[in-house]
């Protein structure tokens, strides 16, 4: 990576500790010359009046720093754009799959980032289009996962679904995960999908709960154009979600189109521990 001059902090405003740890990251930083930014609520929380708006932090940042856990860098890579920023995690409690630091790590590692001494990891995302009337009617970027679930009074649903134009089946499930290899550890593997290397460019297709014991998951090419054509009778609550942070009601005739991005995101490869470290852990693989 390249060094950098400008961090962005990302840091939930309602977490005190978080709050705490910003405040000592803001003061290392100005230290070094380094211009570090916080978003208006957590400046505002921590009694200073220069925050910038979260939309827009990434656009004035060389390095977004996210203190907190999985869900808050997932949420910050979100605020990304078209921008290639890199992303360095450090949760705040066990380690995460995408925050990978501790803090203990912070300081050693934030000052080999900011030298560009570390490398980075292009981590492969979702585009996800929901058409509606033949009109688009919500478009977004997923970093884990976009999920298309029935609501939890709904029945089975069948799902018509096509690979690169060719009808592959219809899942009579409670749902259809499509997980990034980033996402393979989350929802996906919570519903019996694979865990995929993230250096792999793939796209998992997993069935939530299948009606059927033989509607097994997929793992598709990367090039792969995914569409789920919601049946014209549907009647239940059917919901598309991206990254478990934004969603819409899903109707009768709905169309939902996913592939992957041309806009990867960009996180500091840890220095000390690799993915299959992380896994080991989380996992507790070898352990009884």
């Amino acid at each position: 990576m390249e060094t950098a001059d400008a961090v962005g902090i990302f840091v939930k405003s309602n977490q005190p500790r978080a709050l705490s740890l910003a405040a000592d990251v803001m003061e290392w930083l100005d230290r070094r010359g380094v211009h570090g930014m916080l978003g208006i609520e957590e400046s505002k929380a921590l009694g200073r009046g220069d925050g910038v708006p979260s939309e827009t932090l990434a656009d004035k940042s060389d390095l977004i720093l996210v203190l907190g856990g999985d869900g808050t860098l997932i949420h910050a890579a979100g605020l990304l754009k078209d921008r290639d920023v890199p992303i360095l995690g450090v949760n705040l409690g066990g380690l995460g799959f995408l925050t990978v630091l501790s803090i203990a790590e912070l300081e050693p590692t934030l000052d080999e980032a900011l030298k560009g001494n570390l490398a980075v990891e292009e981590r492969i995302r979702l585009d996800a289009e929901l058409w509606r009337d033949g009109k688009i009617e919500l478009k977004g970027l997923a970093l884990n996962d976009a999920v298309i679930n029935k609501g939890a009074l709904a029945r089975i649903v069948g799902l018509e679904t096509w690979v690169d134009g060719e009808r592959i089946a219809v899942f009579r499930a409670d749902g259809i995960i499509f997980a990034t290899p980033t996402g393979s550890t989350a929802y996906n593997l919570a519903a019996g999908g694979p865990i995929i290397d993230p250096r792999l460019p793939a796209i998992v297709l997993t069935p939530i709960c299948p009606h059927s014991l033989t509607a097994r998951p997929l793992v598709l090419p990367e090039k792969s154009v995914v569409e789920v054509f919601m049946p014209n009778d549907a009647a239940e609550e059917i919901f598309l979600t991206l990254d478990g942070q934004r969603g819409i009601a899903l109707k009768a005739g709905d169309r939902i189109k996913v592939e992957r991005s041309a806009r990867p995101v960009l996180l500091v490869r840890s220095p000390k521990r690799s993915a299959y470290e992380i896994l080991r852990t989380k996992l507790h693989w070898g352990e009884r």
